[in-house]
């Protein structure tokens, strides 16, 4: 238990800021964050007060996402870039005070409840949102491998062609599940024969979060507080982002509002472009978010995993891996399987989606 371990937490922050009085107060464990615990927190330093989150990870990780002390490097570079993220203040990367590394940040006002927040805005105001999430997509977009800040040394150099390397990956990580997915291959197929169309050279690459979508960001008023969760960051084509940002999976039902069930596309395009985003490719960004489809869909499958194995019995685990059926539909619609027919269409406020 967390709460055994403030006297440790509290020692830690002493020698880390040299102060003479640290009290600290957990406050509750926040939402949201399935391979990541957060927890909130009161610190008092000296007499200062610190409103702050403890990020650890969850029992049920995902391989690909980075370690605190690579996650920690990511925040101070995003928010040296402008971005509205957390600021990094302390890291603690051996576990040797917790029983696993953790890294503590600012605690930003405001809710990143997706279900609510999709349901809660009006249309001007979600459009408004949208423009909000482009323009400060685009300033994490400014950074290249080339001018890159000392802190990411850690980030492999790109391949020289993205779309490539995911499927390859995508394909291996399926080779890697016990049972076969033909839906899955089938789409791997189809995406690598129009790959050609949409590969960028190495002069398109740039700093991503691999994660931004609805859910992994904070409104507070109906007005962007912060964007988190950058323990997917790397180099990559910034359609990624684009892709898993408007991939239907990330509306929460809200079909209709393409930009992440909060607005349109166009408001999401014009943000990021106004904000200095190079003019975006509506059908590049629709081939990242079949992409996006498929890499949810082996994400969930790979989690449910864990839980079939007996490695990690856990209930939200086996039930995540029925969102990949959800992907199939969705990657069968849009790659036009010959002769497969559609459902017909849900009212949007009937939808409940992944």
């Amino acid at each position: 238990m967390l709460a055994n371990k403030i006297p440790a937490i509290a020692d830690f922050l002493r020698r880390e800021t040299g102060a003479r009085d640290v009290a600290v107060k957990l406050v509750g464990r926040l939402g949201g964050g399935a391979i990541q615990e957060n927890w909130a927190t009161d610190i008092d330093i000296d007499g200062k007060s610190v409103a702050a989150v403890l990020r650890a990870d969850a029992p049920s990780g995902i391989d690909e996402s980075w370690g605190k002390e690579q996650e920690f490097a990511l925040l101070k570079v995003a928010h040296a870039a402008g971005m509205k993220a957390p600021q990094a203040l302390w890291l603690e990367p051996t576990g040797s005070v917790i029983g696993q590394p953790f890294h503590i940040t600012a605690r930003l006002p405001g809710s990143a409840d997706p279900r609510k927040l999709v349901r809660a805005l009006e249309e001007e105001e979600g459009d408004a949102l949208a423009r909000e999430l482009g323009a400060e997509l685009a300033k994490l977009h400014r950074l290249t491998p080339a001018k890159s800040p000392a802190e990411l040394a850690f980030l492999p150099q790109p391949p020289a062609d993205i779309v490539a390397a995911r499927l390859a990956e995508f394909r291996h990580r399926l080779d890697a599940l016990p049972e076969a997915q033909p839906v899955l291959e089938w789409a791997i197929n189809r995406l690598e024969d129009e790959a050609s169309t949409y590969a960028r050279g190495p002069d398109a690459i740039r700093l991503c979060h691999r994660d931004f979508r609805t859910g992994n960001y904070l409104v507070e008023n109906a007005h962007l507080v912060g964007v988190l969760d950058f323990e997917f960051a790397g180099w990559s084509d910034p359609y990624e982002d684009f892709g898993w940002f408007c991939a239907r999976c990330w509306r929460f039902g809200m079909y209709g509002a393409e930009a992440g069930g909060v607005g349109q596309r166009a408001a999401f395009y014009a943000g990021y472009e106004e904000a200095g985003g190079d003019t975006v490719d509506d059908g590049k960004v629709r081939f990242w978010e079949q992409m996006a489809a498929l890499r949810w869909a082996i994400m969930a499958l790979e989690q449910a995993e864990r839980h079939l194995s007996g490695r990690e019995r856990s209930i939200e685990l086996a039930l995540t891996g029925l969102v990949a059926l959800e992907m199939e539909y969705d990657l069968l619609v849009d790659l036009r399987l010959p002769g497969f027919k559609p459902a017909p269409k849900k009212r949007q406020e009937d939808g409940d989606a992944a």
